[in-house]
């Protein structure tokens, strides 16, 4: 284990007035409170806190940074608490700590909706101080590097979060020596065996050929020293898991894979960038559509350099990064560069991006996310995506995700150019929106007044903001219709129970949900976000649920024994009047279905699950939901009079939803709560009677579970 002493002088090396009485007195204070306890490898536990301590120093990080690093699992793991760090080392670190803690506890999931909701959590603590995530990712490369104490299942799930979720946040930060060594330390567990073939090939490509890197290094450092160029220049064969990804995006095998090995020139200027370019491209043939100006058009998280690939010695593709020290230590370093010392000095870099800026461009787009689900789609495209740079007419250039489509550049220069397009040119050719843009183009868009959004435009677009605007969009243009609708339900749920849906109880029942107003209320209910019945219910939490006579609903079925419980099953939606069988469920009671039910199949070889049921005779109340599949006219006043049928027939509309519109003709499944199968037969029989109707069949979706 690293001491004291050698960590405080990693440390002085690049900040010789560093508060070492500071970093003592946190190492004694880890030390003691980690004092009995123990990694699974064996190994005394504070070795870790002291390792992420020394992986921060590699970025040259600050004080604060260093001490939380050794603090971090403190409040977690032992007894010591957040206002004793506070009191002993300070309200910064202690927040520092708690920061570290928080992520540490998300427990980030493999299950979509709560992955979604741990990175809402992550980009927010982010948000306050984003040395809490340089902490959390050298704590994650540290636990990577000793993976192999774990249980091989907890490897596999540790491993794949990293490769999710740790190593392109990494990426995305700029430090791409972590996101490459954490995607590797994975790959070596997710694939030992391909990471392994990648390995061997390398030696037999070494043995066949010599070292290549060396031949190619000092090919470079001749050529710089002909023109009479000062730079250093470093090479490297790839990263396994880098090749690996690029066999399978090529779908190519090792020996038809060029470039392999990647060369690095750092250059004492911004022009000596331009010249050793010069230099490369005299020497050897550039290859067509690989080369990026990144200093000219940095990246979001301050990368600057030039890249470009060549046809090296023996033919073999060499991969060419050109820029300026200062260029470099951003590129090492990403965001972290904002903290880092140089010369003893905080650096002043001017590459280095205000990490509060780089974290409100990065999430301000997921604001506007109103579910979990688009909010994680957002995420994976900022964290994924390569960037493209495309220029207006005007030569502004505008920054866009590799697969961004003309659609995407103009909701990216404005919300309402996006709205209004009609079409687009790239490169002075008329082009289909749908086309992905490519570096360099130029792009026109073409406007027309009162052009909307279309639905199909989520699908095309690939940017965040784009997707949101429209969706936005949508939801405006539709609300006057929802509203329409919603206003239609209400009368008929209203009229149900003998009141009329006037506009102070409309307002009292908006009040009561939450909602801003009237009109919100009923553009929810159209919808089919809100039901009628919930109205009903905020307003008159008193009405009874059935009149006199009427089965009681929970027990309309007989056959159950002693206090079992029971369930209509989604799938098949049986309904008094109709033949039915339990299934018998752990911690779910019994679940009933039509006898008819193709999910039954699933049951058949297990007998002692089944119970014979039958419907009690008599009148059942008018609460059990039925799914209608109805095609209707597309014209105005249809629905609002279908939803009146369906209300004059003593049924009340649940839910309501589009599945399919087309000019002419709308396709939508209807929820109706329903008595039995008479009342089934007459709602059916009073839509399919309605000229506007086209089709009515009942929907039943094997495929739904409870």
């Amino acid at each position: 284990m690293i001491d004291a002493d050698d960590l405080i002088e990693l440390v002085r090396n690049y900040n010789p007035k560093t508060n070492e009485k500071l970093i003592r007195k946190a190492y004694a204070y880890g030390l003691e409170m980690h004092d009995g306890q123990f990694r699974q490898s064996g190994e005394p536990y504070f070795t870790h806190p002291v390792s992420v301590a020394a992986i921060l120093t590699e970025m040259q990080l600050d004080d604060a940074t260093i001490v939380t690093a050794l603090l971090h699992d403190t409040i977690e793991d032992t007894r010591s608490t957040y206002s004793e760090i506070s009191k002993t080392f300070g309200k910064e670190i202690a927040e520092l700590v708690d920061g570290v803690t928080k992520l540490t506890n998300l427990q980030l999931s493999s299950a979509q909706t709560k992955q979604a909701e741990n990175f809402r959590k992550l980009f927010f603590a982010m948000s306050k101080d984003l040395r809490v995530i340089l902490v959390k990712l050298a704590d994650r490369l540290h636990n990577m590097r000793t993976i192999k104490s774990m249980r091989l299942e907890k490897q596999v799930q540790k491993a794949h979060e990293t490769m999710d979720i740790y190593a392109p946040l990494a990426g995305r930060m700029g430090m791409q020596w972590m996101r490459d060594e954490l995607e590797d330390l994975s790959f070596r567990v997710l694939n030992p065996e391909g990471r392994n073939s990648i390995l061997r090939r390398f030696i037999t490509l070494q043995r066949e050929t010599g070292d290549v890197i060396q031949k190619i290094t000092r090919d470079i450092r001749t050529e710089l020293d002909k023109a009479g160029i000062e730079a250093d220049v470093y090479g490297r064969a790839k990263k396994p898991y880098s090749v690996w990804r690029k066999m399978q995006e090529k779908d190519q095998g090792f020996s038809r894979l060029s470039d392999i090995y990647g060369f690095r020139v750092i250059t004492q200027s911004e022009a000596d960038c331009y010249a050793v370019l010069g230099a490369i491209h005299q020497r050897w043939r550039a290859v067509p559509g690989r080369f990026k100006d990144y200093i000219s058009q940095p990246k979001s998280n301050g990368y600057r350099s030039i890249h470009t690939t060549v046809s090296g010695r023996d033919g073999k593709r060499v991969e060419v990064q050109i820029r300026t020290r200062e260029m470099h230590e951003v590129a090492e370093a990403g965001v972290a560069a904002h903290w880092a010392y140089r010369d003893g000095q905080r650096a002043e870099n001017p590459f280095a991006v205000d990490p509060a800026q780089w974290i409100a461009a990065l999430t301000e787009r997921f604001d506007n996310a109103e579910d979990h689900d688009e909010f994680l789609e957002h995420v994976r495209m900022e964290m994924y995506s390569d960037q493209v740079f495309c220029f207006t007419p005007k030569g502004e250039v505008v920054k866009l995700p590799r697969g961004a489509t003309p659609l995407d550049f103009a909701y990216a220069i404005h919300t309402r150019i996006g709205d209004s397009c009609v079409g687009a040119k790239v490169d002075a050719i008329r082009v289909p929106l749908w086309t992905r843009l490519k570096n360099g183009q130029s792009v026109e868009i073409i406007t027309a007044e009162g052009q909307r959004p279309q639905a199909t435009w989520i699908e095309i677009v690939a940017t965040g903001r784009a997707k949101a605007a429209i969706r936005r969009s949508l939801r405006e243009e539709d609300r006057q219709r929802f509203e329409k609708l919603g206003k239609e339900l209400a009368r008929v749920a209203f009229e149900h129970i003998g009141r009329r849906a006037t506009e102070k109880a409309l307002t009292t029942a908006a009040k009561h949900m939450g909602l801003a107003d009237s009109g919100e209320l009923l553009a929810r209910l159209g919808a089919a976000e809100i039901t009628a019945r919930d109205v009903i219910r905020t307003l008159y939490p008193d009405l009874p649920d059935k009149q006199g006579g009427e089965i009681d609903s929970a027990h309309a079925v007989v056959g159950l024994k002693g206090e079992q419980s029971f369930q209509r099953a989604p799938c098949c939606q049986p309904v008094p009047g109709e033949r039915i069988v339990g299934i018998t469920f752990r911690g779910k009671g019994v679940v009933i279905h039509a006898i008819d039910c193709p999910a039954l199949e699933e049951y058949e070889h297990q007998p002692a699950r089944w119970i014979d049921l039958r419907w009690h005779s008599g009148q059942h109340q008018p609460v059990h939901d039925v799914s209608l599949d109805l095609t209707i006219s597309n014209d105005a006043g249809v629905l609002g009079r279908l939803c009146t049928q369906i209300g004059e027939q003593k049924a009340n509309i649940s839910d309501l939803r589009f599945v399919d519109r087309k000019p002419d003709f709308y396709r939508l499944i209807v929820d109706v709560e329903l008595r039995d199968t008479e009342h089934l037969h007459a709602v059916m029989l009073a839509l399919e009677a309605d000229s506007d109707v086209a089709t009515i069949d009942r929907h039943r979706d094997p495929t739904r579970k409870l």
